[in-house]
Formats: C-alpha cells, sequence, structure tokens
C-alpha cells in the first residue's frame, strides 16, 4: 500500500506537469505560474523525504523452518519426580496435574530465513509518476531534473523576455499607402548613423511574356532627412514618401541599411491592374512572442508572421490590417507600469527573426485593443493609459492613416473599391459592469467617434467604392459566451444604432457593409440579418469576420453558439494557433454587383472561404430588392 508521501510525490509531480502544459501550450494565464511554483516546492520536499526512506531491496523469499522437541516428564535419575507428602496430596491434586501436563508439552524451536534481492529500477514507473527510483540513483535524478526542467521553462516564458530589452533594434517599415503617399517609419537608436537619408525609386517588373521578365527600375529619390533621434520618442521618426504614382511598386531604402517594397494604392473605385484585378488586403489580430512555447526557439521568434510571410507572394495583398493586442504587456506577468515596460514590449515584436519577411513588402496599420494596455480595459484615459498610448503612438499611430479628428485615435480612408473606418472601442467605452447591456447611456465609442462612424456610413461613397469596411478590435456579435461584457455584446444600445446605419446602406443599395474584428483568439464568420417585416431588405444583411490569433494560445472549450436569429452563426473555427483572413474584392465585368471573399488561413493552410456581394443599386423597398440580390 502506498504511503502518505507516495501520494503527495505522485499528485505534486503530476500537478506540476499539467499545470506547465496548460501553461506552456494553452494559456499562459497569470494564475499559472504561483500554482507551478508551488507544486514545484511540494514536489522536491516529498521526494527528497521519499529517496530518503526508499529501500532498494526487497523479499524475494522468505522460509520458516519449526523444530518439535519432546521432553521427558521424569527426573534425570530416571525417577519420576517426588509427590508432595500424603499429608498435603488432597490439597495439591489439582496443580499437580497441572504440573505434569506442562512438563508433557513439547517444545518449538522456530527459525525464519529471509531472502532479499535488490528490486528493479522501475524507469517506466520513475517516469510516469514521479517518484524516485528505488535502486537507480541515475533515473532518480533524471525524473527529478524533468520535471525542474519544465519549472524553468515557466520561468523562461514569464522572465525570458527581460533577456533582448531590444533596445539597440533598428529597422524600417512602412505603414499606410495611398494612392500617391507612403508612411515609413525609421528607428535608429545608434547616433553616429545620423543624419539618416530616405531615398524611394520605382521599381517595376516589366512582363515581356509569360516566360520573359526584366526590372524596370527608376533613379533614386530623396525623401528627406533626419538630423535627430532622442528617447523622447524611442528614436523612432515618421517620414512620408509624396508625390508617388497609383497602382506603382516602389522601393526605399534608408542609409542605416535597411530597405523595403511597397505597392501604392490604386485611383480611388479602382481596382489594381498589378494584383489581376482583385484588390486584397489581409487581417488579423493577438501576437504573443514564442507561444506555444518552444524551447528550441528564439525567445521572439512569432510562427504566425511566418505563415503570412509564405502566403505574401501569392495573396499580393495591398496591407495587413492588425486588429489590435500587438503585445501583451500583462500576460503571462505585468512587469511594470511606466511606458519603458510598454516600449519594450513594442521593440520585441519589432526585433522578432520573422518580423522583417513579414514586412518587406507588406504594409502594416493597426487599430488599438485592451492588452496593448490591459486586460478588459473600460478605464479611459486613467491608469496607466498615457503610459501605455506612448509607445503605440510612436510605434503604430504615427504611420497610420491620418485620424479623423486631430488627437483623436480612430482612422478612416478609402483605398480603391472600399472606404474603411478603424474604431477605438478602448479610449471612451464605459465601465462594462456599471449598467446593464442594453442602457442607453452606455457606450463603446464615445459621443463623438459614434457621430463620426454615422456619419461615415450615411455618406455617399465616391464612383466604383463598393464596400464599407468597419474595423473593431472586439467581435460585434453577441454569440460569444464568454467574458462578452466586453465585447460589442456588452453594449446593446449603441450596437443597435450602428447596426441600423448598416442596414440603412444596404437599403440605398450598391454598397455592401462588412465588420472585421478579432480578440477571441477563434475565428467566427456571423451574420446579421435585418428584422422580418421592417423596412430593410435582405440584401442589406451585414456580415462580420471575426479572425484571430496570429501567433498565440486558441481556447480548448467551444465559446460561441448561436441563440437567437439576430446573430446568425456562418462558420464557427475554433482550433489554431495562428489565423488569418485575406479579404478579395473584385468586379465581375458582365455584373453590376461587387464580390467579396473571404478567405480563411490556419496555422498556413487555408481552411474556408466564403463569398458575398453588394446589395443590388435598385430603387424600392424590401421585396423589390431581394428578389435581384444574390
Amino acid at each position: 500500500m502506498p504511503s502518505l508521501v507516495d501520494i503527495v510525490t505522485v499528485l505534486s509531480s503530476t500537478a506540476l506537469r499539467l499545470f506547465t502544459y496548460v501553461f506552456l501550450r494553452w494559456i499562459p494565464g497569470h494564475v499559472l505560474p504561483p500554482l507551478i511554483y508551488t507544486a514545484a516546492a511540494i514536489y522536491v520536499v516529498s521526494f527528497i523525504i521519499n529517496s530518503n526512506k526508499t529501500s532498494p531491496y526487497e523479499v524475494v523469499a522468505d522460509e520458516v523452518d519449526i523444530t518439535i522437541r519432546e521432553e521427558d516428564a521424569t527426573q534425570p535419575n530416571g525417577k519420576p519426580p517426588a509427590l508432595p507428602s500424603s499429608a498435603a496430596h488432597s490439597q495439591t491434586l489439582a496443580s499437580t496435574k497441572a504440573l505434569q501436563r506442562k512438563v508433557d508439552e513439547p517444545e518449538l524451536d522456530i527459525e525464519e530465513t529471509i531472502l532479499l534481492g535488490k528490486k528493479d529500477p522501475q524507469v517506466l514507473w520513475t517516469l510516469l509518476t514521479g517518484l524516485p527510483s528505488p535502486t537507480s540513483m541515475l533515473w532518480s535524478l533524471v525524473v527529478i531534473g524533468l520535471n525542474l526542467l519544465l519549472v524553468l521553462f515557466a520561468v523562461d516564458l514569464v522572465y525570458g523576455r527581460l533577456k533582448y530589452p531590444s533596445n539597440d533594434v533598428s529597422f524600417a517599415r512602412v505603414g499606410y499607402v495611398s494612392d500617391s503617399t507612403a508612411n515609413i517609419l525609421i528607428r535608429e537608436p545608434n547616433t553616429t548613423q545620423l543624419p539618416v537619408y530616405v531615398s524611394y525609386r520605382r521599381a517595376e517588373v516589366f512582363r515581356h511574356s509569360d516566360q520573359e521578365q526584366y526590372p524596370l527600375e527608376g533613379s533614386w529619390k530623396s525623401a528627406g532627412q533626419i538630423f535627430w533621434l532622442s528617447n523622447e520618442t524611442d528614436y523612432t521618426y515618421p517620414v512620408t514618401i509624396s508625390r508617388l504614382r497609383p497602382s506603382s511598386r516602389y522601393q526605399y531604402a534608408v542609409s542605416n541599411n535597411h530597405t523595403g517594397y511597397f505597392n501604392t494604392a490604386p485611383p480611388v473605385g479602382h481596382l489594381p491592374a498589378r494584383a489581376d484585378y482583385k484588390f486584397t488586403f489581409l487581417t488579423s489580430s493577438c501576437i504573443k512572442p514564442n507561444f506555444p512555447y518552444n524551447p528550441f526557439s528564439h525567445s521572439l521568434s512569432i510562427p504566425g508572421l511566418h505563415h503570412i510571410t509564405e502566403r505574401i507572394p501569392d495573396l499580393k495583398a495591398s496591407f495587413m490590417l492588425f486588429l489590435g493586442d500587438f503585445i501583451y504587456v500583462d500576460v503571462p506577468k505585468r512587469l511594470g507600469t511606466d511606458a519603458e515596460t510598454y516600449r519594450r514590449e513594442y521593440r520585441q515584436v519589432y526585433a522578432s527573426p520573422d518580423w522583417p519577411p513579414a514586412s518587406a513588402e507588406l504594409p502594416w496599420i493597426h487599430v488599438l485593443d485592451d492588452h496593448e494596455i490591459a486586460n478588459d480595459w473600460d478605464k479611459n484615459t486613467t491608469g496607466v493609459y498615457h503610459a501605455a498610448v506612448d509607445p503605440w503612438h510612436h510605434y503604430q499611430t504615427s504611420v497610420n492613416p491620418p485620424p479623423t479628428r486631430a488627437g483623436e485615435s480612430h482612422f478612416q480612408f478609402t483605398q480603391g473599391p472600399a472606404s474603411f473606418f478603424m474604431m477605438d472601442t478602448r479610449r471612451h467605452r464605459s465601465p462594462e459592469f456599471d449598467a446593464p447591456v442594453n442602457a442607453t447611456e452606455k457606450t463603446m465609442l464615445g459621443q463623438q467617434q459614434l457621430t463620426d462612424v454615422l456619419f461615415f456610413l450615411r455618406r455617399t461613397e465616391p464612383h466604383g467604392v463598393k464596400w464599407k469596411i468597419i474595423i473593431s478590435s472586439i467581435p460585434f456579435t453577441k454569440n460569444w459566451r464568454f467574458n462578452n461584457a466586453d465585447t460589442w455584446a456588452g453594449y446593446l444600445h449603441e450596437r443597435q444604432v450602428v447596426l441600423e446605419a448598416m442596414w440603412d446602406v444596404g437599403l440605398r443599395g450598391g454598397v455592401g457593409v462588412v465588420v472585421l474584428s478579432g480578440d477571441r483568439h477563434e475565428f467566427a464568420a456571423t451574420a446579421f440579418p435585418p428584422p422580418r417585416e421592417s423596412k430593410w431588405p435582405l440584401s442589406a444583411t451585414v456580415h462580420e469576420f471575426s479572425t484571430s490569433p496570429l501567433s498565440m494560445f486558441y481556447l480548448p472549450v467551444r465559446t460561441y453558439w448561436q441563440e437567437d436569429e439576430e446573430d446568425v452563426c456562418i462558420k464557427y473555427l475554433p482550433d489554431g494557433n495562428s489565423k488569418f483572413g485575406a479579404v478579395e474584392i473584385t468586379n465581375p465585368e458582365a455584373s453590376d454587383q461587387s464580390v467579396l471573399k473571404f478567405r480563411l488561413f490556419i496555422d498556413g493552410k487555408e481552411a474556408w472561404s466564403y463569398v458575398i456581394t453588394t446589395p443590388p443599386n435598385l430603387a424600392g423597398g424590401g421585396r423589390g430588392k431581394d428578389a435581384l440580390w444574390g
């Protein structure tokens, strides 16, 4: 029967392994490291006690020899024992008989022989349970070493990023690119490189035939110089290259040995001829370096970026629309609250060995979400907000599209066949639990941003612009049931106001509305059909594609399901540590409607696609439009 120490050793070893596996491979939650450390401490103590009390020998044989030796009940001289005198005979008769019986009983000689043998090392049992091997010091050291190695892996995931402050990282990346301008962010902490010169040139590839092509490069032109960089902006500086030609390929070069390529957007309302008249962009969210944890990978490796890099040549994407959680400052453990802590997190992503190939020919533009500040942030501009947005502005918004209003962090732009509104769902939101989910006073966007969104949806788009794309860092659907107070499910009144404005777009016809979101570490496509018997036709249905993570954990439990006819599930694909979407817009020559195709990639492979079209551009109400919608 196992002893109490055996039970404690096995249970603590099992708990240590289970907690570590969940932490390293599933969810790097901040509650797990203390559990891992506690289980490890209990395990080490019980292991040592067990090692000291465990005998290396076991009984292999146990023999008992019994010898019966009878004794004669006479005196040594052969005579029977003398009896008491006749005077006392009557008084001692009973005791004499008892004595006689005792004298007549035989004597037993018992001899036990125990044969001991050395125990088997029980290698498999030792490795499975964590118990010390009864005979092998080597295997005992192996099993405790393996368990302690798991603890070191957990410590590395928590604190390993401190090994790479990345203060010396130098890079250049492309941000927002219009049909005539391109924003370039440059970071150079080495002041001996100053001044930094930025140049650009045309870099077309002329195709003579399917088999022959050759570069058609222009002469280099100056885009400006940077004379001063300081810690005030963490040694970053945005440069705008102007007077560019639409639908053209350019190369930029920086004197600190960085270069890259970008394609200018087609004119508003047109499709890019260089991409076979298909307008494509990518979307995803959520990055955590080296997760799931791999001890043989670089601490700053980001596998999801590698998947994107492999797809860039085929997809010919114009840009990546990243929907928040570019950093996880509070996962698995917050290591500070000052601006430098947040800056270090951004530097580490840009210092990742997977970043340069993923950005060399792909512009990135960004929206803000909670983990750039703190989990489920709903405290407006209080607390750590200003420390958090310091690097957010330096590294991200400085090369984003222009903000809708000066000083705000929501953005608008129009490119090719689509107009985009990039919401800020963190800065202005009401606290999640201060009011019911359908309270009229509860806001996600704040009054000014809500006004801007509604104006964006009401405005008439230029000729050829067929889609309005709403960007929300958190899901618009209420079908996610876990922690849905952090999503639009916690702000249903304002959601309904925005949704009705979206349906109005479909009622006017000719332009479709799509919502892109992230945050949930799962994928779901959801349709929002207008109510039955309402003024809106079914063709006004709004579609949402929520895609994440690019490189992070996914939930092992299912958290999304449909409960009514307001939010209709089209597809739910939760599994996969890396997910990104490709949105492709085409205008078929023989059709009055535009086609939007969403392609989902999971762990580098295309897993699903879906096609929608714009509502018919017809006058009238619901039934007449629905008859021609398809």
